[in-house]
């Protein structure tokens, strides 16, 4: 394995308020990571900052040893809470558009896995239901050959029927020297999948651990952990 994300010190401010306080994290390669916190702990700063959408006010981030900009934007395929996709176009023309701007996009597997849910590629974006629309967008994330996948909320709007699909989409979809970050606040339902979480609250990172040694040192389950040290 082999680290491919290094935080040291990062700071991020919003006025008064410190989102991320001084963190050092670091990420190995081949792992499904859970980016776990109660709302405003500082997850979505930290995955806007990986993804080059902030800059730090302090100390660094690096992804595969490149501090954020367009180098490393070739390899991270993140996936935001919400629909990034212009409504108007249809699913075809979309991958078109993936093909065109992502090098490592794969679109045979794209449309195998439009094909699995029954989603015509020649349908427009617009007139699928919400939990299609958020579908296509996990597709076109693992459809590149990323080395970091960051997902934010991938199940949140999805069916529970559905939600197992979109699992499997994960875990057989990606490079399996990549890593996958994932932040979700359903954590029974992506703990199988997980190999590490870690605990972030008010701007710090409480806890890293494997999910193996949580369950072998604490003989409880994430979930059961979280709930614990947030007090859920």
């Amino acid at each position: 394995m082999s680290e491919i994300l290094r935080c040291a010190g990062l700071t991020k401010r919003y006025g008064s308020l410190v989102a991320l306080d001084n963190i050092d994290l670091s990420l190995q390669s081949g792992r499904i990571i859970g980016l776990l916190g109660p709302n405003g702990s500082g997850k979505t700063t930290l995955i806007k900052l990986i993804n080059g959408l902030l800059s730090p006010d302090g100390g660094m981030l690096a992804v595969n040893g490149l501090l954020p900009g367009v180098e490393t934007k070739k390899l991270v395929a993140y996936l935001p809470d919400n629909s990034f996709l212009n409504s108007w176009m249809k699913v075809r023309q979309i991958v078109d558009y993936f093909v065109d701007f992502y090098e490592d996009f794969r679109p045979d597997m794209a449309y195998e896995m439009l094909e699995d849910l029954g989603i015509s590629p020649d349908r427009r974006l617009k007139t699928l239901s919400k939990g299609n629309k958020e579908k296509v967008c996990l597709i076109l994330t693992m459809s590149r050959n990323a080395l970091l996948y960051v997902l934010d909320e991938p199940i949140a709007g999805v069916d529970p029927a559905a939600r197992d699909y979109v699992i499997s989409t994960i875990i057989n979809n990606y490079n399996p020297e990549a890593t996958v970050l994932i932040s979700t606040h359903l954590i029974t339902d992506i703990e199988q999948i997980l190999d590490e979480v870690v605990f972030i609250n008010q701007g710090h990172v409480v806890l890293q651990k494997t999910v193996d040694d949580i369950r072998a040192e604490n003989g409880k389950s994430v979930d059961e952990l979280f709930r614990e040290v947030f007090r859920w």
